[in-house]
């Protein structure tokens, strides 16, 4: 029981974490990005922090998967973590850099986060 609490442990963190990270970078789009970049990466900006947002609160729920069980780890966790640092990291690094063949990376992490949803609906 306490390897499941310990490891639910880390999830709920991980997902505190990554939705303070969101609110700050969110806030970092909303006032130092407005005059910096062009209104088209101002919205990748927003539509990378709104996937970042929501799947760190998506990995809230992680523990819920993992009652009972002896797992040590959570795919769902691993897939939802990972989906966000390539999904919106790439977004935010290509906004960042206005390197725009970051995007081509985007995808990858979007399959991932897809595949966090499943995971975590078969509580895997």
């Amino acid at each position: 029981m306490a390897a499941n609490f310990q490891t639910s442990s880390i999830w709920w963190k991980a997902g505190a974490l990554s939705g303070a990270l969101g609110v700050v970078l969110g806030a970092f789009g909303a006032h130092a990005l407005k005059t910096k970049v062009d209104p088209y990466m101002l919205e990748v900006w927003e539509t990378s922090n709104r996937y970042h947002i929501l799947h760190s609160l998506a990995l809230l729920f992680v523990p819920q998967t993992l009652v009972g069980k002896s797992t040590k780890s959570s795919y769902a966790g691993q897939l939802f973590s990972g989906g966000i640092l390539i999904f919106s990291g790439s977004l935010y690094a290509m906004v960042l850099t206005g390197n725009r063949k970051l995007g081509a990376i985007t995808p990858i992490g979007g399959l991932l986060l897809i595949s966090g949803w499943v995971a975590l609906g078969f509580g895997v």
